[in-house]
Formats: C-alpha cells, structure tokens, sequence
C-alpha cells in the first residue's frame, strides 16, 4: 500500500489550472470542499480530467492517474510534463489575431510539443474556452476576439509541470480505469452533465457525448468503486433524475454556483449542482 495522502497538501509551488474548460470546477475546490474529503487516502484517481482543477487543487502524492477520453487534452498534458521547453517555444511564436487563430487552427501540426502548443492558444484564444470538434474530429469554436490574452504564461506552466512530474496521464475511458483502483485509494468524477441544472430535458450537446444510458453505466462503476472499498467523490447536474439515480449511493449535497458558461450574460448566473461521496460515514 503506498504512503497515504493527508487531506490538502498546502506546498505554495502546486500548479493552477492552465485551460479555460467548460464544466471546470474550480468554483468547487473552495474552503468548504476539503470537508467532502477522507482523513487520509492511498493513491488518487480522477477519470475525467479536463481542466484538472481538483488535481490541482489536492496536490496529491503517491501514485497520481489523470485520465481522459480526449487524446489531444491528455497529449498536451504529457507535453508540459515532458518537453516544456520545446512547448513554450512554440508558444512564444504565436499571436492573438484573428488572422493568427484561423491559421493555427487549420494548421496540421506533426509533432506533439506543437500540438500541445496549438491546443493551448487555440483554447487561449478561442470563444469561451469551448472545446468541440466537427463531424471530422476537426476543432471548430471561432476566434474570442479577447484583447488582452497572455499565450504563454511561462510561470503558470512550468509549474504545471512540476506538478505532473510523477503522474500517470492516461487517454482512456472510465471503465477502464477500475484496475488500477484499490481500497483506499480517491476517485474524483465529474462526468458531462446529461440534464439541465434542475430543468427537464437534456443537454442536447453533452447528450451526444455522453448519454442517460452513459450516466447509468457511470452509476454502476461509482458502486464497484464503492465495493472495493474506494473512496469516490461524484460531482453532477442537481436534478431528480440524477438524484434518483444515485439514491442510497452515497450521500448527496446540494452546492450553488455562479456559471460563466454562456455568450450572453442573460443566460449567466447561479445553478445548483450535487456532490455525491462515499467519504463520510451515512
């Protein structure tokens, strides 16, 4: 069993996300989320990774898997990790322009530390930090026209980087992580919300990337984690299908946010969404 982690490590050199991320949970990773932790944890796992924020945030030690389904978010990962430099570099030759983006974004870049780089300025400069991709797997969000836009932010990544020197960065699905998942080991889950925040009806977008059927088989790997004595924190839409679906899982809370997703501010303001764990006792 690996040295157990205590519930935050407070080191002033952690990283910070480095992705604008739709979804990201940085407004959960505040004060009161250190009390949805366990006392003490062996190794942690987080299955959908995206903008990484509770990673981040936790710091942990000892055996790390960050895993995605999104090859060029987990490539670009294993670059900051592994070839910073050539990164940065490539970074520091872009601009913010639309001329810029529109040429980048169309660009068929070879190597990864240039992919890494492309998908860091095109998510530094795109609308919204949206990431979507065409019918042909093409990225296609439109340029943000955002003035002040700082491409490289050196100090920010090199300390990403420290950040993910022992960490195991995996493209995979969920599923498939659940070997690798032992007792007393942290799961962190926040999948795509299928339902609207506390409206019926999905979300026709995320409907396709991951579906009702999805958020069922989701459910079910949440209680093989349960089973094999796992501690697993769950975030997701506050919604009754959703809270029907995980009845007697786990315990359920009810959190506020302010969401900053939306190209109006009239469609902005604040939602609830749960946080379903196993970490404290019923």
């Amino acid at each position: 069993m690996s040295k157990s982690n205590t519930v935050l490590k407070n080191e002033t050199s952690r990283g910070k996300p480095f992705l604008r991320w739709t979804g990201s949970k940085s407004w959960l990773v505040r004060d009161e989320f250190k009390n949805y932790l366990p006392e003490k944890y062996n190794s942690y796992h987080e299955c959908f990774l995206g903008g990484g924020s509770v990673f981040f945030y936790l710091n942990p030690k000892g055996k790390v898997f960050l895993s995605d389904i999104n090859f060029e978010l987990i490539e670009t990962y294993k670059e900051i990790r592994d070839n910073l430099d050539l990164v940065l570099n490539t970074l520091k030759k872009f601009k913010n322009s639309e001329e810029e983006y529109y040429k980048v974004r169309k660009s068929k870049l070879l190597r990864p530390h240039t992919r890494a780089a492309k998908f860091i300025y095109l998510n530094r400069c795109s609308f919204n930090g949206i990431y979507r991709v065409n019918s042909k797997g093409e990225y296609n969000v439109p340029y943000g026209r955002r003035k002040n836009v700082d491409i490289v932010t050196e100090k920010r990544l090199r300390e990403v980087s420290d950040s993910l020197q022992s960490v195991q960065l995996i493209c995979s699905d969920y599923k498939s992580r659940l070997g690798e998942i032992k007792e007393g080991d942290l799961v962190f889950i926040d999948p795509p919300y299928t339902v609207a925040h506390e409206n019926n009806g999905f979300i026709e977008y995320n409907q396709k990337l991951f579906s009702w059927e999805d958020q069922v088989e989701l459910k079910k790997f949440i209680e093989e984690i349960s089973n094999l004595g796992a501690y697993f924190i769950l975030t997701n839409a506050s919604h009754e299908s959703i809270r029907d679906l995980y009845n007697g899982v786990g315990r359920i809370d009810t959190l506020s946010r302010y969401s900053q997703v939306g190209g109006r501010n009239k469609t902005r303001g604040m939602y609830n969404e749960v946080i379903i764990y196993n970490t404290r006792p019923l």
